[in-house]
């Protein structure tokens, strides 16, 4: 099973490669098309002229990424089979399912809004989780650290968290898109800077809750584990400062009518503060939360 597991995230990996060239040529895409037009003369007058790539584009990245969800969903299951537990233990298996949730909700909104274009803007930090993991996070099955032997903590709370991640990873995109259209639309393949605004904002009202359960069930876990609730933990300080982020965002936004590009940055800034939450307090600070087999 563990070789599955591998086989399986090499080409959700590829197919993440393929999508994001997809979705980037549907979006941004031109070809040179060169006529010739007709004059009042006998040769004529050829033209060339800047045509946007054709509309299948986007339907191959949406079968792409679906694909790819398919085999990171494989992946998971069959990392599950070969380790005996839920397979968000160590680095490697929380940055697969990281990608993985991120393609899962993805396809949700692109579903709901009918706007291809998020992927390129989501999908290249799918890309980029699943070459962080080949290039420097070991696959190898390790055995749980003591402190996440207790199976259906580490099943529920890891997954809130890496499902709150993904949820407000799609905020990002739109925040990242609205900050290049523009209140005056710039680029006219790209959604409307109001729907990039409130996808942004329908991405945090599911990720928010996720992660307020998320952090709730990890102080439950390390009352279990260390005999405290709340410690200020690296890592549990750099959760709640990413859940203030957010909350900030819903206060400005619900209270003080912030929208566009003041809420677009602040989505930007709560993503920066999830990859540290994960990546760096995770590898470089010391704390008592860390991952086997880093």
């Amino acid at each position: 099973m563990e070789g599955l597991s591998l086989t399986t995230f090499w080409l959700a990996l590829g197919l993440t490669a393929a999508a994001v060239v997809f979705y980037w040529g549907y979006s941004f895409g031109v070809r040179v098309a060169v006529r010739r037009l007709a004059t009042d003369g006998d040769g004529g007058m050829t033209v060339a002229t800047f045509e946007r790539l054709p509309e299948p584009l986007g339907r191959l990245g949406s079968l792409a990424t679906w694909a790819a969800a398919a085999f990171l969903a494989v992946s998971l299951f069959a990392r599950w089979r070969a380790v005996g537990h839920a397979p968000w233990s160590n680095m490697w298996e929380f940055t697969v399912a990281f990608a993985g949730g991120i393609l899962l909700f993805y396809i949700v909104f692109e579903r709901r809004y009918g706007q291809r274009a998020l992927g390129a803007f989501i999908l290249p930090v799918v890309l980029a989780l699943l070459a962080v993991a080949a290039a420097f996070f070991p696959s190898d099955v390790q055995p749980l650290v003591p402190a996440l032997q207790n199976q259906d903590l580490l099943a529920i709370h890891v997954a809130m968290m890496v499902l709150a991640y993904s949820a407000l990873s799609v905020s990002f995109g739109t925040g990242v898109m609205y900050l290049l259209q523009g209140e005056k639309n710039r680029f006219p393949r790209l959604p409307k800077a109001t729907l990039l605004d409130e996808i942004g904002y329908r991405s945090v009202m599911v990720g928010l809750p996720l992660l307020a359960v998320g952090i709730a069930l990890g102080a439950y876990w390390g009352n279990s584990a260390w005999g405290r609730y709340w410690g200020w933990d690296p890592k549990e300080t750099s959760a709640l400062v990413t859940w203030l982020i957010y909350a900030g965002y819903m206060h400005t936004r619900g209270l003080r009518g912030w929208t566009g590009t003041r809420a677009a940055v602040i989505l930007v800034l709560g993503f920066l503060a999830v990859i540290f939450t994960f990546f760096v307090v995770n590898l470089w600070v010391s704390g008592l939360h860390s991952y086997a087999g880093v």
